[in-house]
């Protein structure tokens, strides 16, 4: 019987990208919508297919965990916080795994800054993304998404 991970051809891809998006809430209400088990857990995964499992420790060292379903298909993100600083900035190194299966390693940087009355946010990704079974195009694309169902988690607490 020949094991699954031989026959992978292995590779690894780098790449950046950068997200941005513009809220009307302050960076004090976007960093507690990432800062928050409760709120985060709102807007950061999948409520079509369903969360199996989320945490969050939010402090530097701090390791975020979920694991959910989409398309179908088992994800798990377990991540590490590197750097905080509340209302500014969070810097965070991650994992993805697809069926159990490592995908990528990536660093996460959000950026906050005020702009008007709201904030802009800057998510920066510097990833390697292994053995063809991820990209920094699905990435950006699923990263959007996020960012989009956090602009909708804003304006649902007003």
């Amino acid at each position: 019987m020949t094991d699954a991970a031989e026959t992978i051809e292995r590779s690894v891809t780098h790449a950046t990208f950068a997200v941005e998006r513009s809220y009307d809430a302050s960076p004090a209400r976007v960093f507690a919508a990432w800062a928050e088990p409760e709120r985060k857990a709102r807007w950061f995964g999948n409520p079509e297919d369903g969360v199996a499992e989320f945490e969050l420790d939010f402090r530097v060292g701090g390791r975020e965990f979920n694991r959910g379903k989409v398309e179908g298909q088992e994800y798990t993100y377990e991540a590490r916080y590197q750097d905080i600083v509340p209302d500014v900035r969070i810097v965070y190194a991650y994992d993805m795994h697809l069926e159990g299966t490592r995908i990528s390693v990536s660093l996460g940087t959000v950026e906050l800054e005020p702009e008007g009355d709201g904030t802009r946010l800057t998510y920066t990704e510097q990833g390697a993304y292994l053995d063809g079974l991820d990209s920094a195009d699905q990435r950006e694309s699923g990263t959007g998404g996020l960012l989009d169902a956090l602009g909708a988690e804003l304006a649902r607490e007003d």
